[in-house]
């Protein structure tokens, strides 16, 4: 059965995956929800024993009903490999020490292109995209606006991807020269820099008052890679499962325990396994009511 999603706003609802994928915010600017919330895509022992790229898969495949799993599969094996993260991990998990006898691991999310965490979710963002415009013969133009990361890792991931305009208002002098190169320095003729006089608010009010236009964001086919795109909200759930089961669910000297690490998901912040990761606005938000 597809999973079709509903407004926050109103609870109209929205369409499939791919229907809210290309649109961002909801027409009455709410966020895309799922009618239902998606259980674990299998069982723990099959997950904790997935690569990074098939865990991706199998975890976007139960938001994603409506994309074949082989195709996500081969979607997340050409977003996650060596050549990009630099290990075949992807996000290699460190095991810090024992603190109060329990153990401490670090989740390395900072080893994509950008070298940003945001890079774990654009990555997989720009297949999707490419794939599914490819399949509805539709172009897409996406508008942002960042002080930095977001929108390096945005363009990274969409550039010279078929079908693909990005358009990033970044505040002038208020961004690090590091990430400054790495958006200004590309030459990708579907990349297109913008350098705004002001602050990264007055950016985001140029980015929100195109988005309430819903006649011309309809004509010119805008959309959004920032939080509130659902598809970022996916990414955090992967990140907070595969960190889970090297780190917690087959430490050194215990065996996999499944009902401890149900009763972890569970009671999220009520257990000794507390993820603490980088702010990403409602991505992580979204991210952690579903894995809860």
């Amino acid at each position: 059965m597809t999973l079709l999603y509903r407004s926050t706003r109103s609870g109209d609802r929205l369409g499939s995956f791919t229907d809210i994928l290309l649109e961002g915010l909801a027409p009455d600017g709410g966020l895309a929800v799922p009618e239902r919330t998606p259980g674990l895509p299998a069982d723990l022992e099959q997950l904790s024993k997935m690569p990074y790229p098939a865990l991706a898969a199998a975890v976007v495949g139960s938001y994603a009903t409506d994309i074949a799993q082989t195709d996500l599969l081969a979607l997340t094996q050409r977003a996650y490999t060596a050549e990009r993260f630099g290990t075949n991990q992807i996000a290699p998990l460190t095991q810090l020490g024992m603190v109060g006898g329990t153990p401490m691991s670090l989740l390395e999310l900072s080893n994509g292109p950008t070298l940003a965490f945001k890079d774990m979710a654009m990555q997989l963002l720009g297949q999707l995209f490419e794939f599914v415009l490819a399949k509805r013969s539709q172009t897409l133009n996406i508008l942002g606006a960042t002080s930095g990361d977001t929108g390096s890792a945005a363009e990274h991931a969409m550039r010279g991807k078929r079908g693909i305009s990005v358009f990033m208002l970044s505040p002038s002098g208020r961004m690090s020269a590091f990430q400054r190169a790495q958006m200004f320095s590309l030459q990708d003729p579907n990349i297109h820099n913008f350098s705004v006089p002001g602050s990264f608010d007055d950016c985001q009010d140029m980015v929100k008052a195109v988005s309430e236009d819903l006649t011309f964001k309809s004509r010119h086919r805008i959309c959004s890679v920032n939080s509130i795109n659902l598809a970022r909200g996916v990414g955090p759930n992967r990140l907070l499962l595969y960190g889970l089961f090297p780190g917690h669910c087959r430490p050194r000297r215990a065996p996999l325990r499944p009902r401890v690490v149900l009763r972890a998901l569970w009671k999220f912040w009520k257990c000794p396994i507390r993820p603490h990761g980088p702010k990403d606005g409602a991505s992580h938000l979204k991210a952690g009511c579903g894995d809860q």
